[in-house]
């Protein structure tokens, strides 16, 4: 007698499935046909080409990387180990206002750009030059992209950028932004921290993030101060959101600076405040230090710095700033001077903070890493397990499924993304299976480059890309543009 039952390409058995909503957990089998999730429930009279036995594991949905500086890793290392093997399959690219597009000066990006494009092979004159660079390289995982205002900065006003655009410039931006969503990028990112941003005036980046609404994009920002002007920048970020009505996320949110331990309390409070009229969320890290740039103002307010990467003297790289100085037998203020540019770790945040904001209503979680840096931050490989393994684990600081949820179904939500996020019939298949019993960050600030514990399985559009601790090399990864979220 023929079988009436369809045969899937998989089912994945036995698993306790977090579907990524934040409801209970449940026990299932979810079965994969093509690159969808076609059936979830008792399939135990199904039939399929391949099996993967989940007894003991969590099912969850792949991990949404929402906050990346992975632009060109894609391009240069599209295994993207340091992302799959940590549970992510889909990283967000293009924040703090560094985008590979639109980019046309000739030659290898210059000033902040450096910090994810050290060659111009990695850059492109249009979004679609750029996204058909990412799409030959074939990423093992998913990618899609926001567009940086530093970018367009750059590419309108030349080299003088230490002053406010002008009008004509903020229109010739405005268009620039346009032509990218509607070749695919899901919104604008500021970094009005950094030079050449933070000389911008907020109406500048209201004029040119006004055209977000009607092309549904969202407004990531990396505000103007995460110090001791938190608050101010906050409410700048929300007057941004407000004068342009569209999804705001606040970036890597932190209180940097032993003056301003404790401020997490003010600050969320504030934007809950926010929320009932407005639309704002924001993504955290689950580290005590943070990365970018080698700057003296950061360095001040650091108790510790280290050194990730320096042109002029790469020797220095995962070496103390202290011992820098006194090895080059010079102040700490020329020793920045002399290794730059570079790129540093500052140890600056409170534990009590993290773990207030990460729990806090609207919060993801992203993990900010810098593929380039020649000893990155441990975040880079570690993020996610280490938010499931120490604080959902062993610290307790919220459920299973909570965490799950904002590595997944709520980042898709806020992003706009319909189709991924969840564990439902229908979505796309990006599964992560792991061991909530191991599950842990194993990258260190001294060896940053190791990868996770607890990541048995990886599926990647319904194809394994992770499995028994290593990459398949199954490349099958997409470069997705905004219209293709809700398809």
């Amino acid at each position: 007698m023929i079988s009436q039952h369809k045969i899937y390409d998989c089912i994945v058995r036995n698993g306790l499935v977090v579907d990524g909503s934040g409801r209970p957990s449940f026990l299932a089998d979810v079965a994969i046909l093509d690159d969808r999730i076609a059936k979830i429930g008792d399939l135990s009279s199904e039939q399929a080409e391949r099996q993967i036995d989940a007894t003991g594991l969590v099912v969850a949905p792949g991990f949404i990387d929402v906050h990346t500086h992975d632009d060109a890793s894609l391009i240069m290392r599209p295994e993207m180990t340091a992302k799959l093997s940590q549970g992510v399959t889909m990283v967000i690219c293009g924040n703090c206002g560094i985008s590979g597009a639109p980019y046309s000066s000739v030659g290898n990006p210059p000033g902040l750009l450096r910090l994810v494009f050290k060659s111009d092979q990695f850059v492109a004159k249009s979004l679609q030059e750029y996204m058909t660079k990412v799409t030959l390289a074939e990423p093992a995982i998913n990618s899609v992209f926001l567009t940086g205002h530093t970018t367009l900065r750059m590419n309108v006003m030349g080299e003088d950028l230490e002053r406010a655009a002008t009008e004509e410039e903020v229109d010739e931006m405005r268009a620039q932004l346009v032509e990218c969503l509607e070749q695919g990028s899901i919104g604008l990112s500021t970094g009005l921290f950094y030079p050449p941003a933070f000389s911008a005036p907020t109406q500048e980046v209201i004029g040119v993030a006004s055209v977000l609404k009607e092309h549904k994009g969202v407004y990531s920002t990396h505000m103007r101060d995460e110090a001791d002007y938190v608050v101010e920048s906050i409410n700048e970020t929300l007057e941004i959101g407000r004068a342009i009505d569209v999804p705001v996320i606040i970036s890597h949110h932190k209180c940097q600076g032993k003056s301003n331990f404790g401020k997490s309390v003010e600050t969320l409070a504030l934007l809950e405040t926010a929320r009932k009229t407005q639309n704002v969320a924001l993504d955290v890290y689950p580290y005590t230090a943070c990365s970018t740039v080698l700057n003296e103002s950061m360095v001040d307010k650091a108790v510790t710095t280290l050194i990730t990467w320096s042109d002029p003297y790469p020797e220095f790289c995962s070496k103390d700033l202290d011992e820098v100085a006194k090895t080059l037998g010079c102040s700490l203020s020329d020793a920045i001077l002399k290794l730059q540019p570079a790129g540093a770790i500052y140890f600056m945040m409170d534990e009590a903070d993290i773990q207030r904001i990460m729990c806090s209503p609207g919060a993801m979680i992203g993990s900010d890493g810098l593929p380039e840096d020649q000893h990155p931050h441990p975040r880079l490989w570690g993020t996610f397990p280490r938010v499931l393994g120490r604080y959902v684990r062993d610290l307790n600081i919220m459920s299973l499924e909570d965490g799950v949820h904002r590595m997944t179904g709520l980042s898709a939500r806020q992003f706009g993304i319909e189709n991924r996020g969840l564990i439902e019939v229908g979505r796309y298949a990006d599964l992560t299976i792991f061991d909530s019993k191991t599950i842990i960050d194993t990258a260190t600030y001294e060896s940053p480059t190791i990868a996770a514990t607890g990541i048995e399985c990886v599926i990647v559009n319904g194809q394994v890309a992770w499995e028994h601790g290593s990459n398949t090399m199954n490349r099958a990864g997409r470069v997705l543009r905004r219209q293709d979220l809700s398809d």
